[in-house]
């Protein structure tokens, strides 16, 4: 009984075909409901491949973008912090001249971009060759604001490696020439999970790339790039 004295009504229970033409025609509807889903995954795929390298192999370029990948008590999370060792990697080995570090900063008590200059120069990175987006609340986001307020035309990217291709996919669609380093995991539940999740995130991606949406805020152009590449260069 509910609460106004009504009978309950049950569920309805979920028929599955009992003859054979039926049984055909859900399994082909659920095979088409995979190929569905795993083709912006595929996009990715085609997209990126051939652009994403080991960082000793990566065409040198004078920008790292490194992707937030969240805090935990205001230091990056162990992804984050993998990210921003290879991006030290890259730039001792003279790969990058500058980093770029984009993540979010939409709470005053959470700035992913300040917590990873902080590292980055704990790593050895001068403080002048690290400069922050913001704003970067997602990939699409990173992209764009890299190309429009910070004036970056080719990149190398930095991410694990279950995102790294929907990142350069989605930077060269921004017009970004984009070469991918992808950052080893152990195969554990949480890479399980960044996988599974990557199957959704892509379909966002292909969306983004297609639509090519406005960032959530893209504001005035900014001359951090520009002004640390300057210094770079001496």
């Amino acid at each position: 009984m509910t609460q106004t004295g009504t009978p309950s009504r049950p569920l309805p229970r979920l028929r599955l075909p009992r003859t054979r033409r039926g049984k055909r025609w859900l399994v082909r509807g659920a095979m088409f409901v995979c190929v569905l889903a795993l083709l912006p995954a595929t996009w990715t795929h085609r997209v990126a491949d051939r652009h994403v390298h080991a960082a000793e192999d990566v065409p040198a370029q004078d920008v790292a973008l490194v992707f937030g990948a969240g805090l935990w008590q205001g230091r990056p999370t162990p992804y984050l912090a993998h990210r921003l060792d290879t991006a030290a990697d890259l730039y001792r080995r003279g790969k990058v001249k500058v980093i770029l570090v984009t993540g979010d900063n939409s709470r005053e008590e959470y700035d992913e971009p300040d917590a990873m200059r902080t590292y980055l120069v704990g790593r050895g990175v001068p403080e002048r060759r690290i400069v922050s987006d913001h704003a970067g609340f997602d990939s699409w986001d990173s992209c764009v604001r890299a190309k429009e307020i910070f004036g970056v035309d080719r990149a190398v990217l930095v991410s694990q490696g279950f995102h790294i291709r929907r990142a350069v996919a989605l930077c060269r669609t921004a017009g970004i020439e984009s070469y991918g380093v992808g950052v080893a995991e152990p195969f554990d539940s949480h890479r399980i999970h960044g996988a599974v999740r990557e199957l959704g995130a892509a379909g966002k991606a292909a969306l983004d790339a297609a639509l090519r949406p406005d960032p959530r805020f893209l504001g005035e152009r900014e001359r951090g790039v520009r002004e640390a590449l300057a210094d770079a260069r001496g």
